[in-house]
């Protein structure tokens, strides 16, 4: 986790020494002279190499300070830990949407592979990938907040606000799980135990079910843990059409107000989480395939 955090902090930081202006523009504007403008970049520290400048961020960094917003003065860890629980319910609420949509489907259509209802499904899941967020987002703003009244159309008022952003966001994902669903069924679908289990009488739903999905699921899971990391990092178009206030949205405002401190707090930040995310998926292998498991504890044993 070390290396990535210092290679997407240098980036990102190299990235915005580079683009011209800095958040001294946007906080003194034309209200200020060139010279006090100079005397305010000195303040921040914004006239010192770039090399001191990132040195002495990473230095902070990994003593545990984030720093401080430019724009508001408040800690950046707080900001990012106060907008943190939104987008983390958005992307669990998105991946149940895809995983509850994708998963059936994947299935339904491995088990009937080159029927027409298998051509059905695949269609459906790629018209979910080819539909922009932004307007799937406005669809469902105007039919189910504007017409029927159901879910807020923008804002965070409480777990019924995140309804249509994890469906706006849930739709996008489908696509991949379920074609990686069909994928890893078809070759399970295909192996001796199978033939074994309905030789011996065994229903075809339990087949498939309890036999079939159980040995699948190492790729599914995998395809799941990664749009889940894709949710956390990637809800910023959905957040802004929905007005939510989650890290997105503050990494967005954050941009456009060039506060470097939070722009890299929120993306540090991110990539801490996102690795997290990645090591459960990674120790879930091992709970739903007694193999890996069994292949730890040998080597504990052997060492």
């Amino acid at each position: 986790m070390i290396p990535v955090i210092i290679g997407v902090t240098l980036l990102v930081y190299f990235i915005l020494d580079l683009a011209p202006g800095d958040v001294t523009s946007m906080l003194g504007g034309e209200h200020m002279t060139a010279k006090e403008l100079e005397e305010f970049r000195h303040q921040l520290g914004l006239d010192r190499p770039f090399a001191i400048r990132y040195l002495t961020y990473i230095k902070g960094l990994f003593s545990g300070d984030l720093g401080k917003s430019m724009v508001s003065g408040r800690s950046v860890l707080a900001l990012f830990l106060n907008r943190l629980p939104i987008t983390l319910a958005l992307a669990v609420g998105s991946s149940i949407v895809s995983i509850l949509i994708s998963l059936p489907l994947g299935i339904y259509s491995a088990v009937h592979k080159g029927s027409i209802q298998d051509n059905i499904a695949t269609v459906f899941a790629m018209l979910g990938l080819s539909m922009p967020s932004f307007w799937l987002g406005l669809i469902l703003i105007i039919f189910f907040s504007l017409h029927l009244g159901w879910f807020p159309s923008s804002g965070f008022k409480g777990l019924s606000s995140v309804v249509l952003p994890a469906i706006t966001l849930g739709t996008g994902y489908m696509a991949t799980i379920t074609r990686m669903t069909r994928s890893s069924m078809l070759d399970v679908i295909r192996q001796d135990y199978l033939r074994t289990a309905r030789s011996k009488g065994a229903p075809e739903k339990d087949v498939i079910y309890k036999h079939a999905l159980k040995n699948a699921l190492i790729p599914i899971i995998a395809a799941c843990g990664t749009q889940l990391g894709l949710a956390l990092s990637g809800s910023v178009i959905t957040e802004n059409v929905f007005a939510i206030p989650g890290v997105g949205r503050l990494l967005m405002d954050s941009i456009n107000q060039r506060d470097t401190p939070l722009i890299l707090g929120c993306v540090v930040l991110t990539t801490i989480v996102i690795s997290i995310v990645l090591l459960l998926v990674d120790l879930l292998y091992a709970v739903v395939d007694p193999r890996i498991k069994a292949q730890y504890v040998k080597r504990r044993k052997t060492s």
